[in-house]
C-alpha cells in the first residue's frame, strides 16, 4: 500500500473529480497536445494523494481514453494531470515475423515508473504518440530494460521487458519526465501517417525510408 498514514490531498482529490467529469458517462477525455506545458513538467511522484475512489475513477478513465484514441498507453499528462502515472495495453499482431518484437503486453498500471537498460541492444523504428497527433518518426530505444513500477494497489514489480513492450514502457515512463518521443527521433524521418502508410508502412524496419529521407539508423 502507499502507506497507513497517507493524507489524501483534498484540493488534488477534488480536482481530480472534476476533470473526470469533463468526460461524461462515456468517460473519455480529451488528449494534450504537444505545445501544453503540462507535457514539459517534471511530475509529482505519487504517493496517495488521491482517494481510493478516485484513483480507481482516474485510472479507468485513463484506459478508456486510451483505447478510445486508439493507443497503446497514455501518461497522466496527457490529460493534463501532473502525476507519476501511466496506462499500458498492447496485445499481439497477427505477423509472427514482424522484426519490431510485439508481444502481448497485458494491462498494467504503472505508477513512479522507471527504468534502466540491459546491454547495448538498440532498435530504431517509427513510433507516433497521442500527443503529436497525425505524426511518427523513427526513435532508437534500448531493446531490453529492467522495468520498475508500483501499481494501483501499491505493490511494487520489477520486470525484464524485451521487444515491443520494452517501447511502450520507455515512451510512457519518458512523458512522466516531461519528454516527447519526438525529442530525440530522426527529425529527417517524421511523417503524416498518411505518407507512412503510402511509402514506409510494408517494411516495418525503415531502411529504405533513411535511404530516401537522409538518415541514419
Amino acid at each position: 500500500m502507499f502507506g497507513k498514514n497517507t493524507k489524501v490531498d483534498l484540493e488534488l482529490n477534488r480536482e481530480v473529480e472534476q476533470l473526470l467529469k469533463t468526460g461524461g458517462k462515456e468517460r473519455i477525455l480529451p488528449i494534450v497536445q504537444a505545445g501544453e506545458p503540462v507535457l514539459r513538467q517534471q511530475t509529482v511522484q505519487y504517493s496517495g494523494q488521491l482517494s481510493k475512489g478516485t484513483l480507481n475513477k482516474l485510472i479507468d478513465t485513463m484506459h478508456t481514453t486510451m483505447l478510445e484514441a486508439p493507443g497503446v498507453g497514455l501518461a497522466a499528462t496527457q490529460i493534463g494531470l501532473g502525476l507519476a502515472l501511466a496506462v499500458v495495453e498492447d496485445h499481439v499482431r497477427d505477423d509472427e515475423d514482424d522484426p519490431r518484437e510485439i508481444a502481448e503486453f497485458p494491462f498494467h498500471v504503472i505508477i513512479n515508473p522507471s527504468y534502466e537498460p540491459i546491454g547495448d541492444a538498440t532498435r530504431s523504428f517509427y513510433e507516433g504518440c497521442l500527443s503529436f497527433d497525425g505524426y511518427q518518426a523513427v526513435r532508437r530505444r534500448w531493446l531490453d530494460i529492467t522495468a520498475r513500477w508500483t501499481d494501483e494497489n501499491g505493490k511494487q514489480h520489477e520486470e525484464r521487458l524485451h521487444g515491443w513492450p520494452a517501447r511502450i514502457f520507455q515512451h510512457e515512463t519518458d512523458h512522466l519526465s516531461g519528454e516527447l518521443y519526438i525529442d530525440k527521433a530522426e527529425i529527417r524521418s517524421l511523417t503524416t501517417y498518411e505518407n507512412l502508410e503510402d511509402f514506409w508502412c510494408d517494411d516495418p524496419v525503415p531502411t529504405d525510408a533513411a535511404e530516401e529521407l537522409g538518415f541514419e539508423l
